[in-house]
């Protein structure tokens, strides 16, 4: 896929609102409540598939490489590999499944699928690595880092499906 300068420009800026969506926290340990993931949604549906998925590996990286763009400015390996890593390497994956139920049909029952979907394999990574690193079992996993967000992420998935599509169709932004 070649991308054109208008396409990684694109891709950068979601990476950016992605950096500065993880910094609208609520602290709570192990993990805050962001706006981050509302940034991962609202890239798969305006970007789609391919560019999403980019703009997200982007704000990965930028992060692993130490760009203090994680919660609580947080950046560097460490972050990616520590307990709560999980979740930040389901960002990529996430954009990508939204936006292919995004760009493959306008039918919005398909798009909501997508975006819960895309959460669930977010939480399932997420809590898969906070046991492994931490050892502690997968049902606290789910009690200490799924339970407590849930409603706040169906909030983000509501949001981002009212003003996703009216965004995309505001915004010519050609998918591929």
């Amino acid at each position: 896929m070649k991308l054109s300068t208008k396409d990684l420009i694109l891709c950068g800026m979601f990476a950016a609102i992605t950096g500065v969506a993880s910094q609208i926290s609520i602290p709570i340990q192990p993990e805050p409540f962001t706006m981050q993931v509302l940034a991962v949604y609202l890239s798969g549906i305006i970007l789609g598939c391919k560019k999403g998925f980019i703009s997200q590996l982007i704000y990965v990286a930028l992060g692993a490489i130490g760009a203090p763009v994680f919660a609580n400015f947080k950046g560097g390996i460490q972050a990616i590999v520590g307990p709560t890593g999980g979740f930040i390497i389901a960002f990529p994956l996430m954009a990508l499944i939204i936006g292919y139920f995004s760009q493959e049909s306008e039918n919005k029952f398909k798009l909501a699928f997508g975006l819960i979907l895309s959460l669930i394999l977010c939480y399932t990574m997420g809590t898969v690595q906070l046991s492994i690193v931490t050892g502690m079992s997968i049902s606290k996993a789910v009690k200490v880092a799924v339970v407590p967000f849930v409603a706040f992420d169906l909030i983000k998935i509501a949001i981002a499906y009212i003003i996703g599509f009216r965004v995309k169709n505001r915004v010519s932004i050609e998918l591929s």
